[in-house]
């Protein structure tokens, strides 16, 4: 049920691939409660996902090709967005994440450097030239919002997540860094949410996603997050309702990173033991 809050908000969308992205939900949210946008993703991710097909659903929304790594092209793509939006955008979307080394399956004490740092730029740097670039272009309004998706593995070891939680480390790094700067000079929210286990294109590459799901969902009082809930707490962030919430990574996970162990959890390592050596029921 929509409820208008980004009525005559204006925004850019990055990295919405297909309807597993938790971007695409974003956008289709976003459409819904009367936002105006740009969708974007490389010119590879274009021509292979179905972003097409989410334009269509959004009142046929602007695609505008753009590499995140990329100062000029990111530099055409805001001038782009202000030029066929009649003006400076409301927020902004940054999904984007990859690493090679997780794809090729390379140890984190084996990582190929050369993969490492396109890691870091892909994941994390591109999240620094976007702002950079919408600061100096001056693109986004006073009381503008700016989000991206993060994880705990920036705070935490979890086995398999590899270089990208080095990524997400610095990526909530430059929220905080970019996020004085842009407050104090342009009135401009930037957080991260950092967003239960959820099995989108990009999160099904991860090593044992399907394990880590069940445990995380077992450890969870309120259980996972799925990737609609996330866009609602997306457009929160976008809103009006947000406009004192700077610098922040909001952890979206069901109460997962509060919880030490969990009965629910605790019982799947207790079926073998005796009965008097069982946790307590509460």
């Amino acid at each position: 049920m929509a409820h208008d809050l980004l009525n005559g908000k204006k925004g850019i969308i990055f990295g919405a691939l297909d309807n597993r992205s938790i971007a695409w939900k974003v956008a289709e949210m976003a459409h819904q409660e009367g936002a105006r946008f740009v969708l974007t993703n490389t010119p590879a991710a274009i021509r292979m996902g179905d972003i097409h097909q989410l334009a269509m659903k959004c009142g046929n929304a602007d695609i505008i090709p753009a590499d995140g790594t990329q100062v000029k092209d990111l530099e055409y793509l805001f001038r782009e967005a202000m030029k066929r939006m009649g003006g400076k955008v409301d927020f902004i979307l940054h999904s984007i994440g990859m690493s090679m080394n997780v794809r090729k399956k390379r140890a984190y004490s084996d990582v190929d450097y050369d993969f490492f740092a396109k890691t870091l730029d892909i994941s994390a740097i591109s999240l620094h030239k976007i702002l950079q670039t919408a600061f100096k272009l001056d693109a986004i309004h006073e009381g503008g919002s700016v989000v991206s998706l993060s994880y705990i593995a920036a705070q935490r070891t979890l086995y398999g997540y590899n270089d990208m939680a080095d990524a997400k480390a610095l990526l909530e790094s430059i929220t905080r860094s970019f996020g004085y700067i842009y407050g104090r000079e342009k009135k401009v929210r930037i957080n991260t949410i950092s967003q239960s286990p959820t099995l989108t294109t990009a999160g099904s590459g991860v090593k044992g996603m399907q394990d880590l799901m069940d445990f995380t969902e077992r450890m969870s009082p309120l259980g996972n997050a799925d990737a609609d809930e996330c866009a609602g707490f997306c457009i929160v962030l976008f809103s009006d309702i947000s406009r004192k919430i700077t610098m922040q990574n909001i952890f979206h996970d069901g109460g997962f990173s509060s919880m030490g162990m969990s009965l629910r959890a605790m019982s799947m390592y207790s079926r073998s033991l005796d009965c008097e050596d069982c946790p307590p029921v509460d």
